[in-house]
């Protein structure tokens, strides 16, 4: 074990702030991404979980985020049923829609506007989230029956077996969703045929954006590739990763966002630098008198720079570990409140990276002290 490991081991107490500033400056980044990470997710649940293998989206479009319409012409449904590897092509449609609750005597009556997204209840149909349970798809097959996540129950003023309005149109809630929150505009699920019955999702010669299911999802990217050959700009082919991480990266390159974001990297270098230079300072001080010792012993001021510098990357390392922990836990909070949280490698990677700079320069700015380590001083 060498000698700045020891020292940490042993004197941990000494050491303990700079370790705390930097999970708390990691968990500063982290939880922000990790949250407008879980939008996107609760946002896109549907799609995400669906048992499609492709999306079929307008050639321009880059993501899901802030693009415009999805719509694409009908008559492309059918012209995919050529290709001999697609098993099943169907139009996910969503609308927006008036919601009016019916509250009881003395409660809150709310009305607003939802986003209605579209399931079909046949068994293993594409567009049925493979974690619905076979509850929530027979409670769906009722005409006008409505799912709605928890986190929203609240927000629209119903819950379990509640009538309330569509566009005037009365539906009733009869299954309750987890993990399918949308923080932006509250949203409700319902069966094509309610749908249809609404008056709402596909109008014209215009359909929503189609999932496809292919006979081996082995050969998904070979598919998509075959596809996108044969669109001839008509549309473009996306396998449901490759959106996933285009909806996550639209979502960063949100001017408002990004500013958050930048900000948050800012200050959490700032309290990181701040606080663990000066522990680091204070340690080496304390233990001046040790240094002092070494040098008289004949180790030379080199080495014991090299010593507080692997002090230093040992502190980040631990500091880094810690990170994780509290950002587990916040994850885990997350969770119970039925909110997603994701977090991209590049991010994480990132952020560690951050994590040691900053514990790397904290001990480069230590060295100073190391001038106060003169052997005579033992004398005194």
């Amino acid at each position: 074990m060498s000698l700045a490991l020891a020292t940490l081991i042993h004197e941990w107490r000494r050491y303990l702030a700079a370790v705390i500033a930097l999970a708390f400056s990691g968990l500063l980044i982290l939880a922000q991404v990790g949250m407008f990470t879980g939008i996107v997710k609760g946002a896109t649940a549907t799609i995400d979980r669906s048992r499609a293998d492709l999306m079929i989206m307008p050639p321009k479009m880059e993501s899901l985020i802030n693009s415009g319409s999805s719509a694409l012409p009908r008559r492309i449904q059918p012209l995919l049923y050529m290709h001999p590897e697609v098993a099943e092509v169907a139009s996910f449609d969503g609308d927006g829609a008036r919601w009016t609750n019916r509250p009881e005597p003395g409660k809150k009556a709310v009305t607003t506007f939802v986003q209605v997204n579209m399931v079909d209840t046949r068994a293993g149909a594409v567009t049925l989230p493979t974690d619905y349970s076979e509850t929530v798809r027979l409670a769906l097959m009722e005409p006008y029956a409505i799912a709605i996540d928890r986190t929203a129950l609240k927000r629209l003023g119903v819950k379990l077996g509640d009538a309330a309005a569509l566009n005037g149109r009365t539906v009733r809630v009869r299954a309750i969703l987890d993990g399918y929150p949308d923080i932006n505009q509250a949203s409700v699920v319902i069966s094509r045929d309610t749908m249809r019955m609404l008056g709402m999702g596909e109008k014209s010669d215009k359909t929503g954006p189609l999932m496809v299911r292919l006979k081996d999802p082995s050969r998904t990217e070979i598919v998509r590739d075959q596809l996108n050959a044969n669109a001839k700009g008509a549309y473009r082919a996306w396998t449901r990763p490759e959106l996933a991480k285009a909806n996550e990266g639209a979502l960063m390159q949100e001017q408002i966002i990004g500013i958050f974001l930048g900000f948050s990297v800012f200050l959490g270098f700032l309290i990181g630098v701040g606080i663990t230079s000066q522990t680091l300072r204070g340690a080496i001080l304390a233990n001046i008198k040790e240094f002092a010792s070494l040098r008289a012993l004949g180790v030379s001021m080199g080495s014991l720079r090299l010593v507080v510098v692997e002090l230093s990357f040992w502190v980040g390392v631990v500091g880094l570990a810690a990170t994780a922990l509290f950002t587990f836990g916040v994850y885990l909070l997350a969770q119970s409140g039925g909110m997603p949280m994701g977090f991209p490698i590049p991010w994480v990677v990132g952020v560690a990276i951050l994590l040691l700079t900053i514990s790397l320069a904290s001990g480069l700015m230590a060295l100073g002290i190391l001038k106060h380590s003169q052997p005579a001083d033992l004398l005194r």
